[in-house]
C-alpha cells in the first residue's frame, strides 16, 4: 500500500469521469466532393465552428430515426409506443426540430 502514496502524502485519486457514449460519427468517404460543398454551405450558414458539429447533428437525427422506426412496428395502443412516443416528439418539439402541429411519429422519419 506504501507504494501508491505519492510526494503529498495521500493516495492517489481513482476517478475516472470518461463518457462512452459517441458523439458524433465521421462520414465513410473522407473526400467526397459533394458532401464536402454541402458541410461547407451549412457551416457558412448556420455559423458553425466546425465539421464536427453538423456530424453530431446527423447522429441524433439518426437516432431519433431509428427509435421511430423501432416505435412505428409496434401497435397504436402498445404502452411502450405511447410512452416513448411522446417522449420522443416532446424531444423533437423541446429542439425545435419539428413544429407542434406536427404529432406523429411519422413526421419524425421525414427529419
Amino acid at each position: 500500500f506504501l507504494y501508491f502514496i505519492g510526494k503529498e502524502g495521500k493516495a492517489p485519486s481513482m476517478r475516472n469521469y470518461r463518457n462512452f457514449n459517441k458523439v458524433s460519427k465521421n462520414p465513410r468517404r473522407k473526400f467526397e466532393r459533394e458532401r464536402l460543398d454541402r458541410e461547407l454551405k451549412l457551416c457558412g450558414q448556420y455559423g458553425l465552428r466546425c465539421k464536427r458539429e453538423i456530424w453530431r447533428v446527423n447522429l441524433t437525427l439518426s437516432k431519433m430515426r431509428r427509435i421511430a422506426r423501432e416505435l412505428l412496428t409496434l401497435s397504436e395502443t402498445h404502452p411502450r409506443r405511447q410512452l416513448e412516443g411522446s417522449a420522443l416528439l416532446r424531444r423533437c418539439h423541446d429542439l425545435g426540430i419539428l413544429e407542434d402541429e406536427k404529432d406523429k411519429l411519422d413526421y419524425v422519419l421525414s427529419l
